[in-house]
């Protein structure tokens, strides 16, 4: 039913740009004509320039676990109540943004702070390519602005962090193809009686894509064996399935950084100017509001494109000092 899901969505998609595009020349036909429809064709091309790149973000999330939903944390840096209300408008910002995007969220864990904010926090984004598209948010963010703490209206730097998670399916499916294995037989050694010791009863398991060996002599059967041996397999692979869930766990966990200076990948600053600014991609948005109030689609695919090619989101020179 997702895949299904998903052919419809391409469709759908490959239909719609084509009847842009035929509405494109329609309208620039009529132009030619004498019409002025150059309103129009302004219109058209700006939505449609937002709709490509929508396609563009599904069709950069290629990743092994980006369809998967995700789970997030949040957890304020030092700083006492400031970060900690700075954590509770991050929460705020995904929160709604997953409400535009039409995901599902569950917050399933929440530590409220001393007076204002959170402590920290943890919540699920369920949906297709939730957690490719939240891969983004992974990192330290950096909000500058005047305290509404602070008596003396001084400005302050925050900080708190972001982690996203793959939201993994409990059951591990095993598929063995008899292509990938080699079967041997040979004669069983040691107790067991005439038949055992004179029959090629024993099976040896080969699997060629893990190099996992396994084998079983004890039946005097060799339909037995095989079926025992098959077993062993399954399970041998299982366990290997879990230590590389385990190994990409440990190198999610080792891309954390320190929550302070000089480790975030984004900075909010409100004062002296308004500016959101992504370091990576460094897409600079001067709306901080829209982006507060859970716009990050620009934000995720200017990441998206960056993490793909390496290009980067304009030219910095003419803005503002971080």
């Amino acid at each position: 039913m997702q895949d299904r899901k998903r052919l419809e969505q391409s469709l759908a998609n490959d239909d719609r740009v084509r009847a842009v595009i035929e509405d494109l020349d329609t309208l620039f036909e009529l132009a030619r004509e004498g019409e002025n429809v150059t309103a129009d064709i302004e219109r058209e091309m700006n939505g449609f320039g937002s709709f490509l790149e929508r396609i563009e973000t599904a069709m950069l999330l290629s990743g092994e676990n980006d369809a998967r939903s995700a789970i997030i944390t949040i957890h304020p840096g030092a700083g006492g109540t400031e970060s900690q209300d700075w954590a509770e408008m991050l929460l705020r910002m995904y929160l709604r943004w997953a409400e535009r995007e039409g995901f599902n969220t569950v917050v399933t864990d929440r530590l409220e702070g001393e007076g204002a904010g959170i402590k920290s926090v943890t919540f699920e984004v369920n949906g297709e390519n939730a957690y490719g598209l939240l891969q983004s948010e992974i990192g330290v963010h950096r909000l500058v602005r005047i305290s509404p703490f602070d008596a003396n209206a001084r400005r302050h730097t925050s900080f708190a962090s972001v982690f996203v998670f793959p939201q993994v399916d409990d059951e591990i499916k095993i598929d063995i193809r008899l292509e990938d294995l080699r079967i041997d037989t040979f004669r069983a050694s040691g107790a067991g009686g005439q038949h055992v010791n004179m029959t090629d009863s024993a099976v040896r398991m080969t699997h060629f894509p893990t190099g996992i060996v396994v084998q079983c002599q004890n039946e005097r059967s060799q339909h037995k064996n095989r079926d025992s041996a098959m077993k062993q397999l399954r399970a041998r692979l299982y366990e290997y399935e879990l230590e590389k869930k385990r190994v990409e766990t440990r190198k999610t966990e080792d891309s954390k950084l320190e929550i302070n200076f000089g480790s975030q990948i984004r900075n909010y600053v409100l004062a002296p100017y308004r500016m959101v600014k992504d370091l990576r991609s460094r897409l600079a948005v001067g709306d901080v509001d829209r982006v507060l109030d859970g716009d990050l689609e620009p934000m995720m695919h200017a990441f998206l494109v960056w993490r793909k090619t390496g290009r980067i989101a304009g030219d910095d020179k003419d803005e503002a000092p971080e």
